[in-house]
């Protein structure tokens, strides 16, 4: 059996499970998973500078706690069993948040609508984070994000770009998707950090 074609039945014996438990009781919990921040080495030298993040747009799709799998470019469907330990843009946030933070780059990093004011804030857009099937079988873990640093003062944007990485994924199985979902963030947050931290003068190790 094709990874696709494994992943429609499984997804149609959740479907299945999910009316039994609105006729019959409560819904089994699901499985929590997370994605981590990346390591960004930087040049010892901390900045007067902070920062605030806002937590990124997404369209529906997205902007929940489930984990996007697409067995076409055309449709969007959710891993049975599983989800995020927050809604997406919210997850990624905190990515986001921490990978700064572990630079010591920075005087101050905060996060809206919790933080307060910022020299300069983050704005960014997903668009991807999913694994996706193509018509050979194969999947891959894609994550697209697009990013606008933007000074606090007068809302000028200094500097906008796009960063997007896709990992190959063994297979349809949880672990396999999150684990590559988990790769791209790496590569797509690692970048990001870096790119913003060149913008106030904070030169990178690597």
């Amino acid at each position: 059996m094709t990874p696709a074609r494994a992943l429609l039945a499984a997804l149609a014996l959740s479907l299945l499970s999910g009316c039994g438990a609105l006729l019959g009781g409560a819904a089994t919990p699901l499985d929590a998973y997370e994605i981590r921040a990346p390591e960004v080495p930087v040049a010892a030298r901390a900045t007067g500078r902070s920062l605030v993040i806002e937590t990124p747009g997404a369209g529906g799709a997205l902007d929940t706690d489930r984990i996007m799998i697409r067995p076409n470019p055309l449709q969007a469907q959710y891993l049975p069993g599983v989800r995020w330990t927050e809604q997406a843009p919210v997850m990624l946030q905190t990515v986001m948040l921490r990978a700064f933070e572990d630079t010591n780059a920075l005087q101050f990093v905060g996060r809206r609508p919790l933080g307060g004011l910022g020299d300069v804030v983050l704005v960014s857009e997903l668009t991807d984070l999913q694994a996706e099937i193509d018509p050979d079988g194969a999947v891959i873990a894609r994550m697209r994000l697009t990013a606008r640093f933007v000074r606090e003062s007068d809302a000028a944007i200094l500097s906008s770009r796009s960063f997007q990485a896709a990992v190959p994924v063994a297979s349809t199985d949880t672990i396999d998707v999150v684990q590559g979902l988990n790769a791209a963030s790496d590569a797509v947050i690692g970048e990001m950090v870096v790119w913003v931290l060149r913008q106030i003068g904070v030169r990178p190790t690597s």
